[in-house]
């Protein structure tokens, strides 16, 4: 921003046209329809090579319209997949809290619990079975210390 270069101003430019260019794209919400809120979510276990962290990605749909979503690096490392799709459904649930708390505020409250899809069946397990948190707490030391 201090010191742009000829660079930036074609970036810029670019930018600009390509917003020229789609302002008529977008997603059309109807009203009405179904109104339960459903979230996804999946995790790329090492993805990037020089700090072997690993990604994690969410969505969060209200019937048949996507109202939330999100793809990023974990702020961690994750000795496995599980783990790594332990986090990324920790996140979600999160996500699904919140998400759940804007819609109580909209006057839009959800009749029943938000559903979570997660497609790794170690993680699904140990998300539903208490007994197998004693071998998973340093997940737990990891997680909650504020280093995510």
């Amino acid at each position: 921003m201090e010191n742009p270069t000829e660079m930036h101003m074609l970036a810029a430019k670019r930018i600009l046209r390509y917003l020229q260019e789609t302002r008529d794209f977008g997603i059309f919400y109807r009203k009405g329809g179904k109104s339960n809120m459903l979230g996804f979510t999946d995790s790329d276990y090492a993805r990037y090579q020089n700090d072997r962290k690993s990604t994690l990605g969410y969505v969060f749909m209200l019937g048949i319209r996507v109202v939330s979503w999100s793809f990023k690096k974990q702020s961690i490392v994750t000795w496995s997949s599980t783990k790594a799709g332990f986090v990324a459904a920790t996140t979600c649930a999160c996500q699904a809290i919140w998400l759940r708390r804007i819609l109580e505020e909209l006057k839009f409250k959800q009749p029943k619990a938000i559903t979570v899809f997660c497609d790794n069946s170690s993680t699904i397990k140990l998300s539903k079975n208490p007994v197998l948190h004693g071998r998973s707490k340093h997940i737990d030391v990891r997680f909650s210390k504020g280093s995510y």
